[in-house]
């Protein structure tokens, strides 16, 4: 359970513990951690120092410039709190006997006066979470969301207290971690959304369970993940660029995955006249499909995200099970243009009243279709390759959706993919899941040989392991 002490308890502990002690560098309108430890009092238990390097030229001056010219960026505070550690452990470790020391840093740019910019920030810390260790880090992504400037700065303070409370005293539960880091706040307040921890102090910790923490708390709506496996912040992959979404249950990836991936791709760079490079292509999992009796299976969650980077394939974990909610949220990285590729049956559902909470069918559609934002629809066949292909073209609704239907057609915002390989549609991948679990032969010819080999070799989705060695 997450801790229920105060912000003003926390930093009192803190700053009553004779181990504790380091620096504070905050840039921007991070100033208040530093002070809360201040207004805690016996502070001089805690702080070696607090630096707040508010001019640019002082900044630039201590921690150097940096090539893209930002300030409120990772490489930043990686920067600040590399320096300042260094410091910490020059200065002070040969006049004091014993001590856990950390240095926190954080740059953050709070809302301005008008109410123009993007309020986020990068909070970290680099500490020993015992006497003498090696040093660990965590560091912290965040866009806020009170509406003044003060309560942006609040937040900010309560955070970085939470974050220095939990990293020396609750490190060693990942639930309790992420909980406490959001004691005394709600998501009105602050959305962390992305997390990155390291060192003998998260040994047992998974950086990317530790990102579906985020989403199984309900602190951010969506985390991504690079064609390595490793966790990325969205806005920096995805900001202001031509993005592809191909939502899927990917369990596992079968040819038809690629082939949705594959042919979204090309259509939708012909169609912008793009090159496929150019393009940020996306596999989106819902969280939805990653539980299994209404709890998370987190060896079913890493065993997709091995999976799809095993084929270099990015892939984006969110908690959105409407579509036009993954469209709303892209929009916030002002991209040029979004495609979004679905299965023909999964585009049917929207027609269906189950499919929204309180939203109608046509408030569902018209949230949906935007125009920035293209749709592209896969075939799909019940069985065999004989039964009947259902795509756009041919696809029915119930007669009071019709209209709407006909409308849709004639805005030319949802599109068949063209270039599909129909040879393949059959393949379902509960049917090559079920086939893994129960050790039937011959489930390899229905996914790409890397994905098979991958889920050979670690076992994968309750695979019995009982093959020959090729």
């Amino acid at each position: 359970m997450a801790d229920s002490l105060t912000t003003g308890q926390k930093a009192l502990k803190i700053n009553l513990d004779p181990e504790i002690y380091g620096t504070f560098a905050e840039i921007g309108a991070g100033q208040d951690v530093a002070g809360n430890f201040f207004k805690a009092g016996a502070a001089s238990g805690t702080v070696a120092k607090s630096i707040s390097a508010y001019d640019m030229v002082f900044s630039d001056s201590i921690y150097g410039k940096e090539k893209s010219g930002r300030y409120v960026c990772r490489s930043r505070l990686e920067t600040m709190i590399q320096y300042e550690y260094d410091l910490v452990i020059q200065r002070l470790s040969k006049s004091r006997e014993s001590g856990k020391y950390f240095a926190f840093a954080n740059t953050v740019s709070a809302r301005n006066f008008h109410g123009t910019n993007e309020a986020h920030g990068w909070l970290g810390m680099r500490f020993q979470h015992q006497d003498g260790s090696a040093p660990s880090e965590i560091i912290l992504h965040i866009r806020m969301h009170d509406n003044s400037n003060l309560l942006q700065q609040k937040a900010i303070g309560t955070l970085g207290v939470n974050m220095i409370y939990s990293s020396f005293y609750i490190h060693d539960d990942m639930t309790s971690f992420v909980e406490t880091l959001m004691n005394n706040l709600s998501r009105g307040n602050i959305e962390i959304d992305m997390i990155d921890v390291s060192g003998p102090a998260f040994e047992n910790y998974d950086n990317r369970l530790l990102n579906l923490k985020l989403l199984e708390l309900g602190l951010t709506d969506a985390v991504l993940f690079n064609e390595n496996g490793e966790v990325r912040l969205a806005s920096d992959e995805l900001y202001k660029k031509n993005i592809l979404v191909a939502r899927g249950s990917y369990r596992p990836p079968t040819y038809v995955n690629s082939d949705i991936l594959k042919t979204g791709l090309k259509n939708f760079a012909k169609d912008i006249g793009a090159k496929e490079e150019e393009i940020k292509n996306l596999a989106e999992i819902t969280i939805t499909n990653l539980s299994t009796a209404g709890e998370f299976t987190h060896e079913d969650f890493l065993a997709r995200v091995d999976l799809l980077s095993s084929i270099k394939q990015p892939v984006i974990i969110t908690n959105f099970p409407h579509y036009f909610k993954l469209s709303n949220y892209l929009k916030r990285f002002k991209p040029k243009k979004v495609a979004l590729v679905l299965g023909a049956y999964n585009f049917m559902q929207i027609f269906d009243k189950k499919y929204s909470d309180s939203e109608s069918t046509l408030e569902s559609v018209a949230q949906l279709i935007k125009p920035y934002v293209s749709i592209y629809l896969y075939p799909f066949r019940e069985e065999s390759i004989n039964d009947e292909l259902i795509n756009f073209s041919s696809m029915k609704v119930k007669p009071e959706n019709q209209h709407l239907l006909d409308h849709i057609k004639q805005t030319g915002s949802v599109k068949d993919l063209e270039g599909v390989d129909n040879s393949i549609l059959h393949i379902y991948s509960r049917k090559v899941l079920k086939m893994i679990v129960s050790g039937e032969k011959g489930w390899e010819k229905y996914v790409p040989e890397e994905i098979s080999k991958t889920i050979n070799e670690k076992c994968l989705f309750g695979h019995p392991c009982e093959f020959e060695t090729k």
